[in-house]
């Protein structure tokens, strides 16, 4: 294995065995030293696991303390920041805060805020509520403690009293009000959750209906979201005459800048850092190695969290991206020999190989697996990448803002009707074991069918299995 893949592989193997097994100093110092008689790169391989081990251990423990916990029960007045954009249930208003204060206690802890329905608060603003701590119900208890929350702070009503004063909340705040002037309701919500990956806004049932289409991947921001920001900056300084050089270092700019204001979302972190290593690339001289950066990614996502790793989130954006880096260019290449129109192959390609890569962590965690994800991203594909580019000039330009949010307006409108339409179909999604099992040994037999069509074409073995020489010695004519 190449030594730009064994390190941060190795890295990400350690982070992951402290979800296991916590591990101190000293058996840390144990593995080096067994690197240390063997060979230079497995050396630093088992230093990079043993340290990723450590690490991940310390991480780990870190985000289990909780000074909090030993209040619950409690009231006081206290002082928070909100971390991230509001979400608004059917029952109240939830957003995570980091708690600034608690009565005369000052600590740095995160908590999950709980309102009545009603304003939220935006973003990054600090907030003076008067609270009782609560422990996570059962539901969420486990889902929350990976994120370092173990208290839920219940209050009835919030004063806002000052600012985080963020570069990452200015930013949020400034492509949420530039790049929807003038639009308001569903299509707000739908360029919300393309442009930053937001879906608060959006209806329960809509969100089913992205769900069962197997659309939902749209809502979240993803490489293809990077690719627009990245390349389109580089075309545009390219136009505007000046070097590539300039071009690659505004494009690195502008991507750090887009995932500050979407936010640290696994799929976020992992396709900003891909782009950033790319222009980097570019700017260095060095050959660009997708895999690479892909494992980097991963490293980076799991030094901060190890408990990231049990994300469905990050298992289905690495699952998919993993999946189009293996299988899709030989599915691309099978398509070429279909009566197929050339620009529905690579949609058709993508979303066959991401569909069965990502199906079975969709079944583990929310038991349900979409089964008309290719015609439905076939459908969607054209108007996913005008959204954004629209979206993005329209926070540029800010006298052709509202024609731009109209016209991006009607895209919204249009990919909202592709979901309804192919999420409401009859059997657009298997919700049941039997149902999921019947498609599972389905996949299985058109896998292995696919595989031995493809070893017969390459031995040079006809559909029927005969080599041409067996026909001939029969009398019949070569094939």
């Amino acid at each position: 294995m190449r030594t730009a893949y064994l390190l941060p592989a190795a890295l990400c193997v350690g982070c992951a065995m402290s979800l296991v097994l916590r591990i101190a100093l000293l058996p840390v110092l144990a593995l080096v030293c067994v690197g240390a008689v063997a060979r230079p790169q497995l050396a630093l391989a088992l230093v990079l696991l043993a340290g990723g081990w450590w690490w991940g251990s310390d991480r780990i423990r870190t985000l289990d303390r909780s000074v909090l916990a030993a209040q619950v029960g409690t009231a006081e007045r206290t002082i928070v920041e909100t971390q991230e954009p509001a979400h608004v249930t059917r029952f109240a208003v939830r957003v995570q805060v980091l708690v600034r204060r608690w009565g005369d206690i000052r600590l740095h802890e995160v908590a999950l805020l709980e309102l009545p329905l009603g304003r939220a608060p935006p973003q990054g603003s600090r907030l003076q509520v008067l609270g009782t701590l609560r422990d996570p119900s059962d539901f969420e208890r486990t889902r929350l403690r990976r994120h370092g929350v173990h208290v839920v702070l219940r209050a009835s009503a919030f004063r806002v009293v000052g600012a985080r004063h963020s570069l990452a909340d200015r930013l949020h705040a400034w492509l949420v009000r530039a790049s929807v002037p003038g639009l308001a309701g569903e299509r707000r919500a739908v360029l919300e959750g393309v442009v930053l990956g937001e879906t608060q806004g959006l209806s329960q049932g809509l969100q089913q209906r992205f769900r069962a289409s197997g659309l939902y991947h749209l809502l979240a921001v993803s490489g293809g979201n990077v690719l627009v920001v990245g390349g389109g900056t580089v075309v545009l300084v390219l136009a505007l005459g000046l070097s590539r050089l300039v071009a690659e270092s505004l494009a690195l700019l502008t991507i750090g800048g887009y995932v500050l204001a979407v936010g640290p979302q696994p799929s976020v972190l992992r396709a900003g850092m891909s782009g950033a290593l790319g222009c980097l690339a570019w700017l260095t001289g060095r050959e660009r190695d997708r895999w690479h950066a892909l494992l980097l990614g991963a490293a980076a996502l799991l030094l901060w969290n190890p408990w990231t790793l049990l994300d469905p989130g990050f298992q289905l954006s690495f699952a998919a991206v993993g999946a189009i880096f293996v299988a899709a260019p030989p599915v691309r290449r099978r398509l070429d020999g279909y009566p197929l129109p050339r620009h529905a192959r690579e949609p058709i390609a993508l979303s066959a190989v991401c569909g069965a890569a990502t199906a079975p962590i969709s079944w583990l965690h929310f038991h349900q697996v979409p089964l008309l994800t290719i015609p439905a991203n076939v459908a969607a594909a054209p108007a996913v990448a005008p959204m954004l580019a629209l979206a993005l000039l329209a926070a540029l330009l800010p006298p052709l803002g509202p024609t731009l949010a109209h016209a991006n307006g009607l895209l919204a409108a249009y990919l909202a009707g592709c979901a309804r339409f192919f999420g409401g179909l009859p059997g657009a999604q298997v919700t049941s074991g039997a149902g999921a099992a019947a498609l599972a040994a389905g996949a299985l037999l058109l896998a292995a069918y696919a595989w031995r069509r493809g070893e017969r074409a390459e031995g040079g073995l006809p559909a029927h299995g005969k080599r041409p020489s067996e026909d001939r010695a029969r009398g019949a004519p070569a094939a």
